[in-house]
């Protein structure tokens, strides 16, 4: 098993920052789900990996509460410009393969991995007439379940704006 410095030192070619936070500095937030109730990403209620199929922020953190700790990171990708939405694609999925790699090292399953997209892997899901036909391989964000990603990048000094014509994307791996 890994030591935490021995950890963070193995995802930082991976990363662009990357901090462990005890377990008990995460806050998992009613306030921040309400975003979520707001539906600017048109994902609330239509998806397992979302509000409010994920459960409540207090069931989120009753799912993580025999983890000791979380390794948080981010990856930061350039864009030709703010409107550059295939390049912010092209960063989402160099993230989530960053994000991959880095569960795989750490040894947690899909499950123990909050990212920075909502699942994608069915072309339309289940929600909620059936049961996720991948409750393995399910991708929940960050936020989804009440985590407000500022308040940690606050709480961890990391950047969460890293300069103009970037996108920035954060995860958080939950580690026992």
């Amino acid at each position: 098993m890994m030591t935490k410095e021995e950890l963070l030192q193995s995802v930082r070619p991976l990363v662009r920052e990357a901090q462990i936070v005890p377990f008990d500095e995460i806050d998992f937030s009613e306030a921040v789900r309400e975003s979520c109730r707001q539906n600017y990403c048109g994902r609330y209620a239509t998806s397992w990996a979302c509000p409010p199929a994920v459960g409540t922020p207090s069931e989120c953190r009753e799912k993580f509460a025999d983890c000791t700790h979380a390794l948080f990171f981010s990856t930061v990708h350039l864009l030709e410009d703010s409107f550059d939405l295939e390049g912010m694609e092209e960063g989402k999925k160099a993230h989530t393969q960053a994000e991959d790699e880095i569960a795989r090292l750490c040894g947690v399953p899909r499950s123990r991995v909050l990212g920075a997209q909502s699942c994608n892997l069915c072309a339309k899901c289940t929600y909620p007439d059936s049961p996720c036909r991948f409750p393995d391989r399910c991708r929940i964000t960050v936020e989804a379940c009440g985590i407000s990603v500022v308040e940690l990048c606050s709480r961890t000094g990391m950047k969460y704006c890293n300069g103009e014509n970037t996108v920035t994307y954060f995860s958080l791996i939950f580690l026992d």
